[in-house]
């Protein structure tokens, strides 16, 4: 413990100084992963676009303090127009918004036009660019991008003069999107502006080679420092429109109205400056935290029940004024089974039985004490908190931990232990092995452990496969795992794309399990068109049974997140879409001491 504390120590020294300018608002805090980059159409991970998000700008955005989620104007003059099938979206975009100055555009203020977002959508479809989300955003049927890819793998060139049906700029401000198939929620496409924000043809063309490090936008914050991988700097952007504070929480939303009260009509951005600083170990993080080195701190699993023991925050932090944000976050942990698999796979009653009582014995209130230390509830289905169609009430099977009952399955359907050796043989009287696929780290330790546990109480032989988890990815898409667990956590406020990871014809990409059935695609395919009311809920809530009927995936647990706030720090909420926070913080720099 004393030579950990010392390497702790060690590297909390050697975090870089991050020396604020006298006088500025300053938040300082730490992302426990490095960024890749800056460039919207180039990057995916979280902690790049968190920087992205307040670079470049979005049609709409996520309202920052409405729960669970309220989409609304950005730099859109207002809500799109879309045609009665959704497949035509109208944009207006607000005129005099200009982008940060750079020497692309020659002394000259830059404004923002439609031109921008045309260009900007393209160079997703654009091969030269590599985009890592390209399949995601083909998959809304923009009109003739598809084609114009198509030829530039042929040709080596992508045309971005060649207008397309799926995306014009009908005049200087007026944006327009045709698509193959009706798409009621494309309105979360037009608000993922860490991803699909504008870019400046000019500044691209400019610096060819260096997208990923030159972000050039029209948001709040301009970037202005970047050591990769250890330190990134950003500044409020003087050319940024005159924006003031709004927001929409709820009548019952203390917190939410609270915050409202106290910066409604503030001009945005609050700061003028953010420190961040890379810093991938869990120590140092939170001793910098408590030496008030960090103004927020996303706590780390390892010390969340020393910040909110029982979900409550510290005596000695309450007694520092430090606040406590916690908020269960949009996502699912799960473990599939490979629906292909001579053991586990296939729809005949025995093997929906070995399924069904494997998840009957996963005890995930141990789980949530054990590994999340509290942090967690359990999942009843596929649908995560805060996205279209989650409701706290609804309860399955999926959510019930009985191994009597999963004991009795197993009886019933020929799943015994013929020979008393204290394991069950197949129901044709040959050995049964269970293998579940994991990783060579310390994080995936108790995980194994506790299948182990949960396998041995009803008598099934458990045999764990470790692989480094690309390999383990790789050997998924082709079938080869028979269980596996991962984490997923929702891009926008729809359940479609939790459904797709089922969807049989993804079977090998996405679909991991390699899940077919019939019914199921169909009402895949029907919510995808239809807008949301009484009858797409009707369709979710039958896709539910059916999942928790068949048992491809067992889902497990809804992640509770926790952050701490020094006291000089006011406004913050976590976004739970958008990544969009720092314009609606504000910092009080009396009380924020100076880096030491």
């Amino acid at each position: 413990m004393k030579r950990w504390r010392r390497v702790a120590l060690a590297l909390l020294c050697a975090l870089p100084l991050l020396a604020s300018a006298q006088g500025q608002k300053v938040l300082r805090y730490a992302f426990p992963a490095a960024e890749t980059g800056f460039d919207p159409a180039r990057v995916n991970d979280l902690y790049s676009r968190y920087v992205t998000a307040h670079v470049f700008d979005g049609l709409y955005e996520f309202d920052p303090l409405a729960r669970p989620f309220l989409v609304r104007p950005n730099v859109a003059e207002s809500m799109p127009r879309h045609s009665d099938d959704f497949r035509t979206w109208t944009v207006r975009i607000r005129p005099g918004i200009h982008f940060a100055d750079d020497p692309a555009f020659k002394g000259a203020k830059r404004e923002l036009v439609a031109a921008d977002f045309v260009y900007s959508y393209k160079r997703f479809f654009d091969p030269e660019t590599k985009s890592p989300v390209y399949s995601g955003l083909a998959e809304q049927g923009m009109l003739g991008l598809d084609a114009l890819r198509e030829q530039a793998l042929k040709t080596g060139r992508f045309d971005y003069d060649r207008e397309v049906e799926g995306l014009r700029a009908l005049d200087r401000y007026t944006l327009q999107f045709k698509l193959a198939q009706p798409r009621p929620r494309f309105i979360y496409t037009l608000a993922a502006g860490d991803l699909f924000g504008a870019v400046a043809r000019e500044v691209i063309e400019a610096y060819p080679a260096q997208s990923m490090e030159h972000p050039v936008g029209t948001g709040p914050f301009r970037l202005v420092q970047w050591r990769r991988s250890s330190r990134i700097v950003l500044e409020r952007n003087p050319n940024f429109r005159e924006q003031v504070y709004d927001a929409q929480p709820a009548p019952d939303d203390t917190e939410g109205q609270a915050i409202l009260a106290r910066f409604k009509g503030r001009r945005l951005p609050m700061i003028d400056r953010v420190e961040i600083a890379i810093v991938e170990v869990q120590q140092p993080r939170w001793l910098s935290f408590l030496n008030e080195q960090f103004d927020l701190l996303a706590v780390p699993g390892d010390f969340v029940n020393m910040a909110a023991p029982n979900g409550k925050l510290a005596p000695n932090l309450a007694r520092r004024g430090i606040g406590l944000h916690r908020v269960l976050n949009p996502d699912r942990t799960l473990f599939f089974f490979n629906m292909e698999d001579a053991l586990v796979g296939g729809v005949e009653p025995g093997k929906v039985a070995l399924r069904r009582a494997i998840s009957l014995a996963t005890d995930t209130a141990r789980e949530i004490t054990s590994v999340w230390r509290g942090q967690a509830v359990p999942a009843q289905s596929v649908v995560a908190p805060g996205t279209w169609g989650y409701d706290p009430a609804y309860k399955s099977e999926n959510g019930e931990y009985d191994p009597a009952r999963a004991k009795a399955l197993l009886d019933l359907y020929g799943y015994l232990d013929r020979d008393g050796d204290g394991w069950r043989e197949r129901p044709d009287g040959t050995p049964l092995e269970l293998h579940y696929a994991s990783t060579p780290d310390e994080s995936s330790r108790p995980f194994e452990d506790l299948w182990k546990r949960n396998m041995d109480a009803i008598g099934l032989r458990l045999a764990i496969d470790k692989a480094q988890w690309p390999e383990q990815l790789k050997r998924a898409k082709a079938g080869q795992l028979m269980i596996w667990q991962l984490g997923y956590s929702a891009a926008n406020p729809d359940v479609q794309d939790g459904l797709g990871i089922l969807y049989g014809p993804a079977s090998g990409g996405q679909n991991l399990p390699r899940f077919r059935h019939a019914r199921f695609d169909e009402i895949y395919r029907r919510m995808d068109g239809l807008p949301d009311g009484p009858e797409r809920l009707a369709l979710l809530r039958e896709a539910q049974s059916i999942v928790t009927a068949l048992m491809p995936m067992k889902y497990k647990v809804h992640r509770v997140l926790t952050d701490l706030t020094q006291p000089w720090l006011a406004g913050y909420r976590r976004p739970l879409y958008g990544q969009q926070f720092w314009q609606y913080v504000d910092i009080d720099p009396a009380r924020q001491p100076p880096r030491r």
